[in-house]
């Protein structure tokens, strides 16, 4: 879990940067590094913000030369169409669920259609008192098929 608390870089679309940027600059205190760090916005519509460190993306190249680039790690937090598209594209390299032991009707799927198989293992996890799962998953090449490891 530690490697989530460490510096990072942000990579969100523009439904989620809207409401972060509504919310976080003035409640920084709470996440420090959301205003310090670099946000990287997939956006077709938007190309500007007064949030400082905002950069504006266009299209799935602009998220591969990020990635490529010297510099902090992305993560995603939210962003449920822009995950599809990094998983379409096969630019996951990392999964950190959080998942709740609530339902809530429909949902968003976190693994859509257009998705490219993948294989990931499990390198940390954790259980809260509320139930609440922590798993961290590191890509593990391409699937492969066979009998289900103990």
């Amino acid at each position: 879990m530690e490697k989530q608390l460490q510096p990072s870089d942000y990579l969100l679309g523009r439904k989620t940067f809207e409401i972060f940027a509504a919310y976080w600059p003035e409640h920084g205190e709470f996440w420090p590094a959301i205003n310090e760090r670099t946000k990287y916005v997939l956006s077709t519509t938007m190309n500007k913000s007064d949030w400082k460190n905002s950069v504006f993306l266009n299209n799935v190249d602009d998220i591969k030369k990020v990635k490529a680039s010297e510099g902090a790690d992305l993560q995603v937090h939210g962003s449920g169409e822009l995950v599809q598209t990094l998983f379409k594209h096969d630019l996951v390299d990392d999964l950190w669920l959080k998942i709740f032991p609530v339902t809530l009707h429909n949902g968003k799927r976190l693994f859509g259609e257009g998705t490219i198989p993948a294989a990931f293992i499990l390198t940390e996890s954790a259980v809260m008192p509320s139930g609440v799962i922590f798993a961290n998953y590191k890509r593990a090449g391409k699937v492969e098929t066979g009998t289900i490891g103990v």
